[in-house]
């Protein structure tokens, strides 16, 4: 039977209160107004910045609420007035919005959040602006990273530091978002991208150590 247009009961990862174990209960997600999308969500994976989040006792009014902002998931219904994707899509939330109108957007800067994401839930709405339609055959335990660690790594070497061909470039800190800067690096054509860390797993992907505690890797060199 199909939902569209109507509310639909699923279950959700709720956090009532700051640090508060998060909770299976069951929520009803609203159908989507206009220029907003309802997603079933496939994937999503955890952010570092929701752990900061939930630690948070202020601004009041923050909880409870619904975590999560990365994530992949299937255009189940879309509101009036949305052309850019439709039912049955792949797409990600993305973290930061692009509605194509607004000042930031025509001059292509990064726009500040405008609805916090909520992705640890069978079924989300979000607003079209935060919508990516992705290739359906990407791993969803890999795409749901393009919505924020990956966006943001790539971003940083592609858009912001404007890797040019033939660069070296050193990355300190080899999480998901450094490991993401070096694969910007590499499609920007640097030649010799050098991995810095203070985790001494590092060492052994051929690393070598400069001090008690900092490790370097040469993640490529050509």
């Amino acid at each position: 039977m199909s939902t569209g247009g109507k509310p639909i009961r699923c279950r959700a990862a709720v956090c009532r209160a700051p640090g508060e174990p998060l909770v299976i209960e069951e929520i009803i997600v609203a159908p989507p107004m206009p220029r907003e999308v309802r997603i079933r969500i496939i994937c999503t994976s955890l952010c570092h910045t929701d752990i900061g989040v939930w630690k948070l006792k202020d601004p009041s009014g923050m909880f409870p609420r619904i975590f999560g902002h990365e994530a992949v998931g299937v255009v189940e219904d879309v509101g009036k007035d949305v052309h850019e994707v439709t039912e049955g899509d792949t797409v990600i939330p993305t973290f930061v919005s692009d509605c194509g109108e607004c000042e930031d957007c025509s001059q292509k800067r990064a726009t500040f959040v405008r609805n916090y994401l909520s992705n640890f839930s069978e079924y989300t709405v979000v607003d079209v602006a935060h919508v990516t339609k992705i290739d359906s055959s990407i791993p969803p335990n890999r795409a749901c990273l393009l919505s924020c660690a990956v966006s943001i790594g790539v971003g940083a070497a592609w858009k912001t530091a404007k890797v040019e061909p033939g660069s070296t470039v050193a990355i300190f800190g080899l999480g998901t978002i450094g490991l993401a800067v070096a694969e910007g690096a590499r499609f920007c054509g640097a030649t010799r991208i050098i991995g810095v860390d203070l985790n001494p797993d590092t060492d052994e992907t051929g690393g070598c150590i400069i001090s008690r505690d900092i490790y370097v890797v040469e993640i490529q060199s050509t």
